[in-house]
């Protein structure tokens, strides 16, 4: 794997989502988490099997949410499709980014898809994980 990116409309569902009287909406963010991701892979793609990085960026018009909670559904939604496991993601960058507060400058087109959208959304990547050596 080298890159795998794609977009999700938001807002995204927390971790802390605990609701289970009309369905589960956690396990329901998943499932369209992993069916937008499914809408971007390539047939030419190789699921990863070492470490990976997991970026996410969530482009908000109205900040509900702590950057902390979005990232267990997403990246337990990637399973089987970027990697085989969770665990392989060794390094982690989550953001939140008010789109009215925004200046855009080299998007990907994929990334520019979302801003065309017009509302909430978020951007997930996956790459090969840097360099796995620790410096002091």
């Amino acid at each position: 794997m080298t890159r795998f990116e794609f977009i999700v409309d938001g807002p995204p569902v927390s971790q802390q989502n605990r609701d289970r009287g009309k369905g589960n909406r956690r396990e329901a963010w998943q499932n369209t988490v992993k069916q937008e991701a499914k809408k971007y892979w390539s047939s030419e793609q190789k699921i990863a099997t070492g470490w990976v990085m997991l970026q996410i960026t969530y482009f908000y018009d109205s900040d509900q949410m702590d950057v902390d909670n979005i990232v267990k559904p997403i990246q337990d939604a990637m399973k089987g499709i970027a990697y085989v496991d969770d665990k392989q993601v060794s390094d982690l960058l989550v953001r939140k980014r008010n789109l009215l507060d925004l200046r855009k400058k080299d998007t990907t087109s994929i990334l520019a898809e979302g801003f065309a959208r017009g509302k909430e959304f978020l951007h997930i990547v996956v790459i090969d994980a840097p360099n796995q050596e620790v410096s002091t």
